[in-house]
């Protein structure tokens, strides 16, 4: 199983920019497919951004594209989250989320039920 730590979340101004950080470890990380995720008060969780390990194909909700690219670095097994020109509706816990179901459409990357692994979350708090 992998485990996931994440990290790179602060408070930041609207405009400015932040790079989220997840640590995989664990056995077959290549095997698997990450995910952002995040979660603000009172709202459900939603997928942001997806990565397959292996290919390295990216996946984008439409609320974000061109202001967040995740990446990965596989020397480190570590995924990456760019977001830029941050908008205080970004304030969120961001979730970094691992699984590996065969065969799962790339339009269900962006889907809570297809990750079995998840971090603690790391907060970021955009103010205006």
């Amino acid at each position: 199983q992998v485990q996931l730590v994440e990290s790179g979340g602060g408070s930041v101004q609207a405009g400015g920019s932040l790079r989220l950080s997840c640590a995989a470890s664990g056995y077959s990380y290549s095997s698997y497919y990450l995910g952002w995720f995040r979660q603000a008060p009172g709202k459900e969780r939603e997928g942001v951004a997806s990565i397959v390990i292996r290919s390295g194909s990216t996946y984008y909700a439409d609320s974000v594209k061109g202001r967040f690219t995740i990446s990965q670095d596989n020397t480190k097994s570590t995924v990456y989250l760019q977001i830029n020109t941050l908008l205080p509706e970004d304030t969120a816990m961001y979730y970094c989320a691992a699984g590996r179901r065969p065969g799962l459409q790339a339009l269900n990357l962006m889907s809570n039920w297809a990750y079995d692994r998840w971090g603690q979350g790391t907060q970021v708090t955009v103010s205006s």
